[in-house]
């Protein structure tokens, strides 16, 4: 009985509304530089979040797409939440994948937060899909479908929810609002690390999946992709065969859920069909998501395209010369938009997360200073929210000037750690490129509020690190007592670390606080020259002279100290004598760090021109992809990108951007543009043949297995505006 009454229902609603076309979305994107037209092996990056005005920090869904890979429909998924997707049924003819599509997907545009698609998954039936991330809570696949063939097309739509993780229950069926309620369990076991327990991270989830009319029918299934073909691939000998409609499941265990629409379509007719994702704790209010659900089927999508379209009204139009090169342009802005966060918890501005898809406990909720480097490209596409996150640190600033190792929601985080040196436990602090950063947000905004408040923070926090960072107080620096964080460096580090293999506990295997160390050295002179052109600007003549020559003094000492006549290189030297001895282990190991004399301008021309050398050479830095953090002719030196944090060899973007700028700084264009050539190549192959972002390359080779959508690569962008103005000049 309730398999006709549906049928009756289908009939009446295709009498009443013939076209289904309350909805219908042909979205136009305003400005051609954001068309991309990339397809599945192209350079794209093809996650997305909500955006800021609709996110929250715990309980925040995002989605990557999946418009690649054959043997899958075109899709949208998420790490822990299961993903979302729609098999095709054209004249009884079942489309379950891309590789039987009849023109594949080809992406028109993407945002942060939005993906616009074209394909066509039959001869004759064209498709412009509409993908966003409406809320941290729901998600929108919006499709609006012609039939471009000539003739009638009969056509049979299934969205599918499929979790998949043993987890997946039926809570039942709302007819009211088409939709099917669901729950299911996520883990806080992360690959990378967990997520904190006794925070907000919600574990039991419940989904409400539903379309913009009333379907056909609808089910719930166990089993994979193959066996859902199966069910519904009709087969008139079979006992159980579909014959027409799902199994109305509203209870129980189950794998995915589907809903079912059916339509003819004549020829040139067009229709439009709308299905959401929503999610939320089993903890919160269902009206609430209920109600956004049926917000989202109202919500007008070309409104949020054009706000996406004006959001990049301000980011430099870069005529690249290859347009895979605008695709890793545009997406280096996305993936930093798309780690921003609203304010929330004990700090009153927005933020970032170094990922929000996919999710991982220690990238998520607070800011460090050098994932804060992204806000140097991020300015370019909202200087205010740029502004907001350097805000965060003078927000949560101690008296005294220190800026700890994490700051955000859940309020500075300073990781106390007893020193040797001081005979005192003290704060953790991070490197230190702040007043760095906040000048270049000023380039791009030229906030001159933003400046002054910038100004006294970033001098509190020099005037910090002298005094806690100098135990002798000779002018040189070291890391803290818990430097193998506060330094950025981790693990596998040939200089600071004790043993090749992580042997030791930290603290025996750390010895950046007993070293007199080149790259805090040069990081404070950096900061120091920073201050001083941020004075200069506000009218503190006196105050840029007193920088400038502080930071000469740094680099005079960097000369007289750090200088290997015999390698040509600078190295970190032993805090007592000055030597490159440290007990009877050589510091003269080199790495990446030893071109940081460029960087600050310290290294005298013909030093310069040694290291230049070194750069260059393919035995030691100058590799495929990049530069190394280790000479490749050091015995600790390995390719493999295996897990996070390795600094034996792997490429950090964001130090091979201090080369690349050093090598700017003394002329070296064309140097330059290669080093920029291989970083764009290290992300290129990723993008192409994954769609991800990384936390670090390997310069040799194309497998990683570290974090994904490190929001740190976001320095790309900058790499290429910044190469674009020497280029100019």
């Amino acid at each position: 009985m309730k398999l006709t009454m549906k049928k009756l229902a289908y009939i009446c609603l295709v009498l009443i509304c013939p076209a289904f076309n309350a909805y219908a979305q042909n979205m136009q994107v305003s400005d051609p530089y954001l068309i991309l037209n990339a397809g599945p092996d192209d350079p794209l990056y093809t996650t997305y979040t909500a955006p800021i005005e609709r996110a929250r920090l715990y309980g925040d869904k995002g989605y990557k797409m999946d418009h690649y890979t054959d043997e899958n429909p075109l899709n949208y998924g998420s790490d822990e939440g299961g993903r979302i997707y729609n098999i095709w049924m054209v004249n009884k003819l079942v489309i379950p994948r891309m590789s039987e599509y009849h023109k594949r997907p080809v992406v028109k545009a993407s945002f942060s937060d939005m993906a616009l698609l074209e394909y066509e998954p039959f001869e004759g039936i064209h498709v412009e899909e509409c993908f966003n991330v409406y809320s941290s809570r729901l998600a929108i696949v919006d499709m609006n479908i012609k039939n471009t063939s000539g003739k009638t097309q009969e056509i049979e739509l299934f969205p599918v929810l499929d979790i998949r993780n043993d987890s997946m229950r039926i809570l039942g069926f709302d007819e009211e609002n088409n939709a099917y309620v669901t729950e299911h369990h996520e883990s806080l076991e992360r690959l990378i690390s967990d997520l904190y327990a006794g925070y907000g991270y919600p574990t039991q989830l419940r989904d409400v999946f539903s379309g913009n009319f009333e379907p056909y029918s609808y089910g719930g299934f166990r089993g994979n992709l193959n066996d859902f073909y199966n069910y519904i691939k009709t087969d008139f000998y079979a006992e159980t065969r579909y014959n027409d409609s799902l199994n109305f499941q509203t209870a129980g265990d189950c794998d995915f859920v589907s809903l079912h629409f059916k339509f003819s379509l004549e020829a040139g007719e067009e229709k439009n069909i709308r299905y959401t994702r929503g999610v939320q704790s089993m903890d919160e209010d269902i009206e609430t998501l209920m109600n956004e659900v049926d917000r989202a089927m109202d919500v007008d999508l070309q409104k949020i395209l054009d706000r996406n379209v004006e959001m990049f009204r301000s980011v430099p139009r870069i005529r690249f010369d290859d347009p895979q090169k605008k695709m890793v342009y545009l997406g280096a802005f996305n993936l930093a938009r798309g780690c921003m966060l609203p304010p929330s918890g004990k700090t009153s501005y927005n933020f970032y997360v170094f990922s929000r898809e996919p999710l991982w406990g220690w990238g998520h909720g607070h800011q460090v200073l050098h994932e804060s480097l992204a806000m140097m490209a991020y300015a370019y596409l909202d200087a205010q929210s740029a502004q907001n996150s350097q805000r965060v640190y003078m927000e949560q600033q101690r008296a005294d000037g220190l800026i700890a190792y994490r700051h955000g929601p859940r309020g500075m985080q300073d990781y106390p750690h007893y020193s040797k040196i001081y005979g005192d436990t003290m704060s953790t602090t991070s490197a230190p490129f702040y007043s760095w950063i906040n000048w270049e947000i000023f380039r791009v905004s030229h906030d001159t509020s933003f400046l002054e408040d910038a100004y006294l923070s970033g001098s509190l926090y020099t005037e910090w690190l002298v005094k806690n960072r100098d135990a002798d107080r000779d002018g040189l620096f070291e890391w803290g007592p818990y430097g193998i964080i506060e330094n950025v460096r981790d693990w596998y580090n040939a200089v600071f670390q004790v043993s090749a293999e992580r042997y030791l506990d930290v603290d025996k295997e750390d010895i950046s606080d007993e070293l007199e160390c080149l790259d805090l050295s040069m990081m404070l002179s950096n900061e120091m020259q920073h201050l001083s052109k941020m004075a200069k600007v506000l009218g503190k003549e006196k105050e840029a002279g007193r920088w400038q020559k502080q930071a000469e003094q740094i680099n005079k000492k960097v000369n007289r100290y750090m200088w290997d006549d015999s390698s040509g290189f600078y190295y970190s030297v032993n805090r007592d004598d000055h030597g490159f001895m440290f007990m009877t282990r050589d510091l003269r190991r080199q790495e990446i760090i030893g071109f940081l004399p460029l960087w600050t301008n310290a290294a005298p021309e013909d030093r310069a021109k040694v290291l230049l050398e070194s750069l260059t050479d393919s035995t030691k830095f100058w590799r495929q992809y990049g530069i190394p953090t280790l000479a490749a002719d050091d015995p600790w030196y390995s390719p493999y990108v295996d897990y996070c944090c390795k600094w034996n060899g792997p490429v950090w973007l964001l130090w091979d951007y201090m080369v690349f700028k050093g090598l700017l700084n003394y002329g070296e264009y064309e140097t330059a543009e290669k080093l920029a050539d291989k970083m764009y190549e290290a992300v290129q192959v990723q993008l192409s043949k994954n769609h991800n972002f990384w936390e670090s390359y390997s310069p040799d080779n194309q497998v990683l297995n570290c974090p994904s959508n490190y929001i740190w690569d976001a320095i790309m962008a900058k790499v290429f505006i910044d190469l674009e103005e020497a280029r100019k000049h």
